[in-house]
């Protein structure tokens, strides 16, 4: 006896029962022979057959039209089992990439990864969270020998496995220039000449890097298109935008970039960031940065941490915890 004979037997004898005593218990192997019939490749049209093959043998004067209504039911479940098994095959799809994307992204993390460095005399504070699993955001801590701290963050416009794959990118060049860290215009210059022969010129690195002196208590910085950053100061309780200056990376290989550098005096604090941060949507449209700087002052009697974080949470709020964009926020205090 084939599967199918064997499955047409037992429904036979379920259906029969049933019929008869209609009690619970056999409505429960009802749920087993369906689990049953998967493991046997019987498909749902075939159990509809069947349906219908057996009430024939057990009621032979079955109206017609009762029985014409099967012939409905049976085309309506073959479309079914096909858009079903469809439907299968896509959902396995989907978390096979789902897999594939947690494991991506649990390996960006650790290519990636930065540890704040502690310096005495500046507080540091760091937040990135992407909008997806991969984040096209990127920054990194580096100190020196000298007690100098460098710190860059770079934007990809675009998200996912590229924009990740392009930050890797960023992160092992970076690594092949540890003499340069000094010279914020001179590594912007160098990642410059790395993205224009290796990134597809639809993808645009913005970056901004710059080195703090703790003998000097100066920042020097250079922007490649990179999103206005902040420098407040503690004395006059002002804030200021960061100079943007220089094209985005890849874009002009001969580009020179220009260097600034700012005093830090006690309580003075730069603020770089993302534009996931600036471009937080709420109901009324797109934040604006007096309503970041505001924020800032806010939690400014925090350490940095307490502050990025804090800030996070509220514009995370705003959004309906749903980031339109991956979101970098940092902070030096001094």
């Amino acid at each position: 006896m084939d599967n199918q004979q064997m499955m047409f037997s037992k429904y036979e004898e379920l259906l029969t029962g049933y019929l008869r005593d209609s009690n619970e218990q056999l409505l429960y192997k009802g749920q087993k022979f369906s689990r049953q019939s998967i493991e046997n490749d019987i498909t749902p049209e075939e159990i509809v057959a069947i349906h219908k093959s057996v009430l024939q043998d057990l009621y032979p004067e079955i109206p017609k039209k009762v029985v014409e209504s099967f012939d409905l039911l049976l085309e309506v479940m073959i479309g079914y089992g096909l858009v079903y098994r469809e439907h299968q095959l896509l959902r396995n799809k989907q978390e096979e990439i789902k897999s594939e994307m947690e494991i991506a992204a649990n390996v960006q993390q650790t290519l990636l990864g930065t540890d704040i460095p502690k310096v005495d005399g500046l507080d540091i504070g760091a937040i990135s969270v992407p909008a997806r699993q991969m984040n096209g955001d990127y920054f990194h801590f580096v100190e020196d020998e000298t007690g100098a701290i460098s710190v860059a963050v770079a934007d990809v416009i675009g998200k996912g496995i590229p924009a990740a794959l392009c930050m890797s990118m960023i992160k092992y060049a970076m690594d092949s220039l540890p003499e340069s860290r000094n010279h914020p215009s001179y590594v912007l210059e160098n990642l410059n000449r790395v993205v224009e022969q290796n990134v597809d010129i639809t993808m645009f690195i913005t970056m901004v890097y710059g080195i703090y002196m703790p003998c000097s208590n100066e920042f020097t910085y250079a922007s490649a298109g990179h999103e206005p950053g902040f420098y407040y100061s503690s004395h006059e309780e002002k804030f200021y935008d960061l100079t943007q200056s220089g094209l985005v990376l890849g874009v002009d290989k001969a580009i020179k970039y220009k260097e600034h550098t700012i005093k830090m005096e006690k309580g003075d604090m730069i603020v770089l960031l993302s534009d996931g941060v600036t471009e937080s949507r709420t109901e009324d449209g797109f934040i604006e940065r007096e309503e970041i700087t505001e924020l800032i002052i806010k939690y400014h009697q925090l350490s940095a941490q307490e502050i990025v974080d804090n800030i996070y949470k509220e514009l995370e709020r705003l959004q309906d915890f749903q980031l339109k964009d991956d979101f970098t926020f940092i902070i030096l205090k001094r």
